[in-house]
């Protein structure tokens, strides 16, 4: 499996589909899987929603609950949930076609369980002359009482309104000149948050890219602005960063991507929930999983916030996370006795101009060691799993050290830790850089070596987490 899909919230359900081969571990026509869970933490595994059919694979997309029935697809007693997806046409592609990626629809009216394709699919056929035209995420935005669709379109974001998600048309393009064009660009997600403590709002757009992330192979940049239903325009500030090539990243790890977030969800305006596909197309199809083979990052919930270095997302573990765990022990300068899946939580002093890294290193039996840490002197994170086990050996996989600065610049560094079997999630400053890392070591973890200046650990706490299956 790779990208999340469809992410919508409906009655008191988190849907989550993504895509789906259920013929191998390697990546293959594509499908929509389907799971559905009531805290985002625990899930039940349902039917595949949307298999291929002569119209193609079905890629990547999103899914809108059209409560007002504006579609005609379901009725006002039943409102139907719609996903809007891209049809791959791969004998298209073969034949050196540029409009083998066009946009479909499905429906939905029993809460997701069962779906029909729309009969007049293609509802957006690509007639750009551009190959790359693909990953749909339709919103419903109330300013301009429109739906509204960003569309990856090679390096580009482009941004098409409806009226009842069956008839689009072009409203703008995004991206010529900003963020990073280093590869093609995918899964554009655009929402509205408030910058935090401060009673403003502002348009949010993911973006994820393939190659070209800072630590190698994929990663997600993001972009801060306005959309007035049909431009969208960064802010002045944030424009200023994401000019000549440079991005803005939402994760410093190598194993966060293609991520997005949920429609519908009640409750929540202050934030936004978000999962993403851990892993990274360098070395997707080869890491040594079997008979699975890759998973998603646990949910977060992205947060706008006014930094010293500018308008940042924050990203925090979703809170139902912490119902899984154990006791607390304490944990201690040096080393700690610990077994995968456990939560760690770290509180570290920096000490003025003490230039001690800080942080900490796994270990297991055989000497397979990970080593995140933290140099004060440089306002940068490490995270080095170049000796974390075989996967070393795969390309791209063990090579260098994936670096990140810090936004914060509190004396404390605190981290969260979400170790689990074959994957650390590492939110460091209550969210302000999060880095997520695939790591396969031989044998299991045994020890958490804390790396603390002068060996003292203001607070360290470790919980083993229960299963979420």
């Amino acid at each position: 499996m790779n990208d999340p899909n469809g992410l919508v919230y409906l009655d008191g359900e988190y849907h989550l589909f993504y895509q789906y081969y259920p013929d191998s571990t390697v990546w293959g026509p594509m499908h929509w899987g389907h799971a559905v869970s009531q805290d985002a933490v625990h899930w039940t595994n349902l039917p595949v929603a949307l298999e291929p059919d002569s119209l193609g694979y079905i890629f990547s997309g999103s899914a809108v609950y059209d409560s007002e029935n504006r579609s005609g697809l379901g009725s006002p007693a039943s409102p139907p949930l719609v996903a809007v997806f891209t049809y791959h046409d791969p004998t298209g592609e073969r034949n050196g076609r540029d409009d083998f990626q066009n946009q479909g629809l499905a429906y939905s009216t029993d809460r997701g369980r069962t779906w029909t394709k729309y009969a007049g699919n293609p509802v957006l056929p690509n007639t750009t002359g551009i190959r790359d035209f693909r990953d749909p995420k339709v919103y419903w935005d109330e300013p301009s009482a429109q739906y509204v669709m960003a569309l990856a379109v090679r390096d580009r974001v482009s941004f098409y309104g409806s009226r009842n998600l069956i008839d689009w048309e072009h409203l703008s393009d995004f991206g010529a000149e900003a963020g990073s064009h280093a590869g093609v660009w995918e899964c554009p997600d655009l929402f509205r948050l408030p910058v935090a403590g401060e009673g403003t709002e502002k348009y949010v757009l993911l973006l994820s890219i393939n190659p070209g992330a800072p630590n190698g192979g994929s990663g997600t940049q993001y972009f801060v602005g306005d959309f007035d239903g049909t431009n969208f325009r960064l802010d002045e500030d944030f424009a200023r960063e994401v000019t000549d090539e440079r991005g803005v990243w939402l994760d410093q790890g190598r194993d966060n991507y293609a991520g997005v977030t949920w429609s519908g969800e009640p409750g929540h305006p202050e934030d936004r929930l978000f999962i993403g596909w851990m892993s990274n197309w360098q070395y997707a199809q080869v890491v040594p999983t079997d008979p699975w083979r890759s998973a998603m990052t646990v949910a977060r919930r992205l947060q706008l916030h006014d930094t010293p270095s500018g308008l940042r997302l924050y990203a925090r573990p979703v809170a139902a996370l912490a119902g899984l765990r154990g006791d607390p022990r304490p944990l201690t300068a040096g080393e700690n006795d610990i077994a995968a899946p456990c939560e760690a939580v770290l509180s570290l002093q920096l000490g003025g101009a003490d230039t001690t890294a800080v942080g900490f290193e796994l270990a297991n039996a055989v000497g397979e060691r990970y080593r995140f840490t933290y140099r004060p002197g440089e306002g940068r994170f490490y995270s080095d799993r170049s000796a974390a086990g075989t996967a070393e050996r795969y390309d791209g996989f063990g090579k260098g050290v994936a670096k990140g600065e810090r936004i914060a610049v509190e004396d404390t560094l605190q981290l969260r830790i979400i170790l689990d079997r074959s994957s650390v999630e590492i939110f460091a400053d209550d969210g302000a850089t999060v880095f997520t890392e695939l790591l396969y070591p031989t044998e299991p973890w045994t020890t958490l070596r804390v790396l603390s200046r002068d060996g003292d650990v203001a607070r360290g706490t470790v919980y083993a987490l229960a299963s979420v299956w």
